[in-house]
């Protein structure tokens, strides 16, 4: 595969994700995925992950602000943003949005996805825009409101 092909794969994830489409991932993962970080192992429990996310943020959609390919692995930083309209972990709606942006290194072999390695965002700045955590005045102090 060459490695314009490999992040194509990577955004053919991104658009099944932001269309809701959760059954284009059998024909864009490979059924032995791994997630290293999530420790999610087949497609089914990739899928399974992913409509909790749905559940809780039905609108959710991720850009791809930058794509980097080498060898057989595909590194983006994206940007997600969506509302909380439903239960996630727990949580009853809100009903704010959030914005946050994340780092991910997929592993492409022979055309599909096989592993995710990192997956990297800011959780605790997340929980903050849903309203379930609040800065002390220490905290506030420390991290003004931009």
């Amino acid at each position: 595969m060459t490695l314009e092909e490999n992040m194509a794969v990577v955004h053919r994830l991104a658009e099944a994700i932001n269309e809701k489409d959760l059954t284009a991932l059998d024909d864009i993962m490979a059924p032995d995925f791994v997630d290293l970080d999530q420790k999610l192992r087949g497609v089914e429990s990739f899928k399974k992950y992913e409509s909790m996310f749905l559940q809780g943020f039905p609108d959710m959609h991720l850009t791809i602000k930058d794509i980097i390919a080498k060898g057989d692995r595909v590194w983006i930083r994206s940007e997600i943003t969506a509302t909380h309209k439903g239960e996630f972990r727990g949580i009853p709606p809100t009903g704010n949005k959030v914005t946050f942006k994340n780092f991910m290194i997929w592993r492409i072999i022979n055309g599909k996805i096989a592993e995710r390695e990192s997956q990297v965002w800011d959780f605790i700045d997340f929980y903050k825009q849903l309203g379930i955590i609040k800065y002390t005045e220490t905290g506030k102090k420390l991290f003004p409101e931009k």
